[in-house]
């Protein structure tokens, strides 16, 4: 059993910054790429980032290209999701996610494995 904790989120205003974390506990061996979605109010849920474990390889949307950074510190099995120059665009709520597989398009929800809780970054203009 596999779990994934996201913490970090919360209100900013526009231009402020925030780091959302995601704990991943249990099977974490058998993780490919890890990677953070956001849903907004009456949308679908849309790739942000991802990572993957071994190299570390990143890709983003090209929404958050140049502001959100993706990172992860495997000895603690923890993702990060650094997020500068907040919009109010940016306000959804956030979930990460595991893929223990390679292939697959990233970008589609149905291929990760394990989704976290989420949590709510709201950006205020």
């Amino acid at each position: 059993q596999v779990q994934l904790v996201e913490s970090g989120g919360g209100l900013v205003q526009t231009g402020g910054s925030l780091r959302l974390s995601c704990a991943v506990s249990g099977r974490t061996f058998s993780s490919y790429s890890m990677a953070w979605f956001r849903q907004a109010p009456g949308k679908e849920r849309d790739f942000v980032a991802r990572i993957i474990w071994s190299s570390g390889n990143t890709n983003y949307a090209d929404s958050v290209k140049g502001r959100f950074t993706i990172s992860r510190d495997n000895a603690k099995n923890t993702v990060y999701l650094q997020m500068n120059s907040l919009k109010p665009e940016d306000t959804a709520v956030y979930y990460c996610a595991r893929k223990t597989y390679v292939g697959g398009n990233m970008y589609e929800t149905r291929f990760y494995n394990d989704w976290g809780q989420g949590t709510q970054v709201t950006v205020s203009s």
